[in-house]
């Protein structure tokens, strides 16, 4: 398989379920200004006509995109990882709800916050309000992870949003419990190991 990625993107999120799942990608780095592949210089457009990451290249030729179902394909991969609960079962839908929560109000929502051409009031109104932040609080909790003791595609997802928002100036103080959640994650070797290779450790 090949992961197409740009380091410190939401594709870390795949990138963490490779490691965790002990499954292996040919990984390679995509420009998202330019939408080239640095190492070839040719157009990533033809993979991904949208132009963003992840995208998951199949053994057969067959291209993914879109974070959320490239994450479900590697769990499924993987069933022994435990890193999606069994289908059909009610954990199976918690973790379709709380990928969407994150896809949608976090990853989606939140995105105006990297664009330096949206005003500055703007991102001040994202930021004030809470209930987001909040509902995320609510999820990790009772802890240690959204599923409760099992690390899941969706801990990969998140913590690497919740990531970009903190670099993005975000302040997750307020909420110690998502604050307990990011340091409890960014233990574990798998992401480590993500973060390392992205050249992402320091910033841990």
């Amino acid at each position: 398989m090949k992961l197409f990625y740009s380091p410190g993107a939401s594709s870390l999120s795949p990138h963490i379920v490779l490691h965790e799942a002990g499954l292996s990608a040919e990984m390679i780095r995509v420009d998202l200004e330019t939408k080239t592949l640095p190492s070839t210089e040719q157009s990533y457009l033809p993979i991904n006509p949208m132009g963003k990451v992840p995208a998951l290249e199949l053994d057969d030729g067959e291209v993914l995109t879109e974070g959320i179902a490239v994450l479900q394909y590697l769990a499924d991969l993987a069933p022994a990882s435990q890193l999606a609960p069994t289908a059909g079962t009610m954990a199976r839908h918690r973790l379709a709800e709380a990928l969407s929560f994150v896809a949608t109000e976090l990853h989606k929502g939140f995105a105006p916050m990297f664009d330096p051409d949206v005003p500055a009031s703007y991102k001040q109104s994202l930021i004030a309000d809470t209930r987001a932040f909040e509902r995320v609080a609510s999820l990790v909790q009772p802890g240690p992870y959204i599923l409760g003791e099992c690390f899941t595609i969706a801990d990969a997802y998140l913590y690497p949003i919740l990531r970009l928002g903190r670099h993005a100036g975000l302040d997750f103080s307020p909420w110690p419990a998502i604050v307990r959640y990011m340091e409890s994650v960014a233990k574990r070797p798998a992401v480590h190991a993500a973060m390392q290779a992205e050249g992402l450790i320091e910033d841990r």
